[in-house]
């Protein structure tokens, strides 16, 4: 998936500083491969995932990078950062300077956290109407009770309203782990949205840990720091 697309040959055109007219001969000649198949079309839309070679010579390839990392507290989740530590000067990968971040995490926030460099695919997880869940491990400073995570969830399905931006966050699930923690499902990522619904009853909130993306899930293997590739499938069923 590629949020840019490009005719075909108006980038050989462009890379090669020739005319038009020799792209179409260098098509006619079949000297033009797209991911190791001969192109036919001279409009034919090529993203910036797709291997271009001319003539045996490499004009573009790039391979899709989908990585998680276990985030740990006191990281700015950017990719450059004048005062702080971010993810990419943590992260233990060569080409991590060409990475973004698909949805970012708090400073003290600890967890799982997506790096790409496919900005289609990380756009399609910040999209409202996919409806992605992200599933948080929530540690409060007030105990709790049953009848208290009664009055959680009757708020956060209906909404809490935040101020200043005057928006309403859409249906949450709270279930009760201990009397202290929490394990909160939303579908949004406002700024610090977790804390501040929390704090609508006056409940601080001491520890924030994310446990998943959509069907994305951290789970116990990687040691906070440490970073794996996704799986195909977890790529490919993130949004389902």
């Amino acid at each position: 998936m590629s949020s840019v697309s490009h005719r075909l040959d108006r980038f050989i055109a462009r890379r090669l500083s020739i005319s038009n007219r020799a792209v179409r001969e260098l098509l006619v000649q079949k000297k033009i491969m797209l991911d190791g198949e001969v192109a036919s079309l001279m409009n034919q839309s090529i993203g910036m995932f797709t291997s271009v070679v001319v003539d045996g010579e490499v004009l573009q390839h790039c391979d899709p990078v989908y990585i998680m990392l276990n985030k740990p507290r006191g990281v700015v989740s950017a990719t450059k950062d004048d005062r702080h530590t971010t993810v990419i000067d943590i992260l233990d990968y060569p080409q991590k300077h060409e990475l973004h971040i698909a949805g970012r995490l708090d400073f003290n926030t600890t967890g799982l956290l997506l790096l790409t460099n496919d900005g289609a695919w990380s756009k399609q997880l910040s999209l409202p109407e996919n409806s992605v869940n992200k599933i948080y491990r929530v540690s409060l400073k007030e105990p709790l009770t049953p009848d208290i995570i009664i009055k959680y969830q009757q708020a956060f399905t209906a909404g809490v309203h935040l101020l200043p931006e005057n928006i309403t966050t859409r249906p949450a699930t709270v279930i009760m782990l201990d009397d202290h923690t929490v394990e909160l499902t939303i579908c949004e990522g406002r700024y610090h949205q977790v804390k501040r619904m929390f704090g609508f009853f006056q409940n601080e909130v001491l520890e924030l840990h994310r446990l998943s993306v959509g069907n994305i899930v951290l789970g116990n293997a990687l040691a906070l720091g440490e970073i794996r590739a996704l799986l195909e499938e977890e790529v490919r069923l993130v949004c389902l």
